[in-house]
C-alpha cells in the first residue's frame, strides 16, 4: 500500500471510529434539544414571514408606493423579506436590487420607487430580522 492510500485508509478508519462512538450513559433526556440551544435557521438579515395585521400593514405600505408592488401579495412579501437581506447587509446598491427584485413584466420599478421601498422596509420591517 503506498503512503497516500495508507493515509486515506487511516483517515477513514478514524472517521468511522468517531461516528460509531456512543456513551452508555446517554438517556432520552440527554438527547432532547434544550430551549437555550435552539438555532435560528433563517438566513441573516431576513425577517420571519409577517402574518395578520403585520402582513397587511406591509402590503399596504407597498401599495402606497405603487399598487403594482403588491398585485401578488405572496410574491410581494417574499420580495420584501429578501430585500431586507440587502438592507441589513449594507449592500452596495440596495436601490438597484429593489428595482430588480420588485419589477415584473407588467411594472418596472423606478429609481424613486426603489428608494421608497428601501426607506419603508428599512424603517420597521427589516428591523425584525
Amino acid at each position: 500500500m503506498n503512503r497516500t492510500a495508507a493515509t486515506v485508509a487511516a483517515t477513514a478508519a478514524a472517521l468511522l471510529t468517531l461516528t460509531a462512538c456512543s456513551s452508555s450513559t446517554d438517556t432520552p433526556a440527554d438527547t432532547k434539544p434544550s430551549a437555550t440551544a435552539s438555532v435560528d435557521t433563517r438566513p441573516a438579515g431576513i425577517p420571519p414571514k409577517p402574518e395578520g395585521a403585520e402582513r397587511e400593514a406591509l402590503l399596504g405600505a407597498l401599495r402606497t408606493i405603487n399598487p403594482a408592488l403588491a398585485e401578488d401579495p405572496d410574491k410581494a412579501i417574499d420580495n420584501a423579506r429578501n430585500q431586507c437581506s440587502a438592507i441589513n447587509g449594507n449592500a452596495d446598491n440596495p436601490d438597484n436590487l429593489a428595482q430588480q427584485r420588485f419589477s415584473t413584466s407588467s411594472h418596472e420599478v423606478s429609481a424613486v420607487e426603489a428608494k421608497a421601498i428601501n426607506a419603508t422596509l428599512g424603517a420597521t420591517f427589516c428591523k425584525t430580522a
